[in-house]
């Protein structure tokens, strides 16, 4: 593992943190995942000072349970994470907003600024089973795209928070094609993204490529890393990215690809505060795992800068 070096560069303008995800959480309650506690102990013994909510129900819902449980651990949080289908249409939008409505109350109580936005998947993410068609029609990408703008006004004149999309594999916002098309669709004053270095590679974006291009649409960032020859595997084959997950397709830093410091680097240069979180999707993992993970992970970062 690379140790900090004096030639790396200052990246002072990026908040390193982490998730629940790189903890194995994809629900609000499982079975095959840690116990918050545990979580929020070995989140900070690892040596970060900001952390996302993870999915709503995890953490503590009542603001002043998590204030003080956070406080203690000398941790903040950056952003809170929230779901939606606004292809499907203006029918969509109440069962949309009475979940962003609770996650962004949680999100603003904590002083933190973002919402995540995660677009939903067509493929269900515990079965694999194929939910819906993977390409939008024309009037879907119109809802898509219409309805991101209405669902961050609404969020900003209510809560006071930005919203950041994230591209997720098993999404329809995920290739560089489909990328490009929400953000030349949406008003960059409104929506901008969360740029998943770990699921751009996956559905073949380039990272830098993306920051030099659209850097004004970048405002928000989780780091992660895939493993190319699981990749290719689940592209020979047409895993899920479930299933990818638990072959270990997204895997340790600086072990994947994109190489991390070049993208640091192009983000650094946009040269505005970036929040950049680590989230290694490992559902499920034995809970000893993370930790060890973790903590070399935040040593790498520092050796990039960070």
């Amino acid at each position: 593992m690379p140790v900090p070096s004096a030639a790396a560069p200052r990246l002072d303008r990026l908040r390193v943190g982490s998730a629940p995800d790189s903890w194995g959480v994809w629900f609000p309650e499982d079975d095959q995942q840690v116990p918050w506690e545990r979580f929020l102990d070995e989140v900070s013994e690892a040596g970060y000072e900001w952390i996302e909510l993870g999915p709503y129900g995890y953490l503590p819902t009542d603001p002043a349970v998590l204030h003080a449980e956070i406080a203690k651990r000398d941790l903040k949080v950056s952003a809170g994470t929230i779901f939606t289908s606004m292809h499907r249409g203006p029918d969509a939008w109440d069962a949309t907003w009475q979940h962003v409505s609770e996650v962004a109350t949680l999100t603003k109580a904590m002083d933190a600024k973002h919402l995540v936005v995660i677009p939903s998947f067509w493929r269900d993410d515990k079965t694999a089973e194929l939910i819906e068609p993977s390409e939008l029609t024309t009037e879907q990408w119109k809802h898509l795209t219409g309805g991101m703008e209405r669902l961050a006004k609404q969020v900003r004149d209510e809560f006071g928070l930005d919203i950041v999309v994230h591209p997720h594999a098993d999404t329809h916002i995920d290739t560089e094609e489909h990328v490009e098309r929400f953000l030349d669709g949406t008003d960059s004053d409104l929506v901008n993204l969360c740029l998943d270095t770990g699921h751009y590679a996956y559905c073949g974006g380039d990272n830098v490529k993306l920051i030099k291009t659209y850097g004004e649409r970048i405002g928000y960032l989780h780091l992660k890393q895939v493993d190319p020859d699981i990749l290719a595997d689940v592209q020979a084959n047409g895993t899920p990215f479930g299933p990818a997950v638990k072959q270990g397709v997204m895997c340790e830093p600086p072990l994947g690809v994109p190489a991390l410091p070049p993208v640091l680097e192009a983000a650094q240069a946009l040269d505005v505060d970036l929040f950049a979180i680590v989230e290694q999707d490992m559902y499920p993992c034995p809970p000893t795992q993370p930790f060890p993970i973790a903590e070399r992970t935040r040593r790498f970062l520092r050796s990039c800068g960070a």
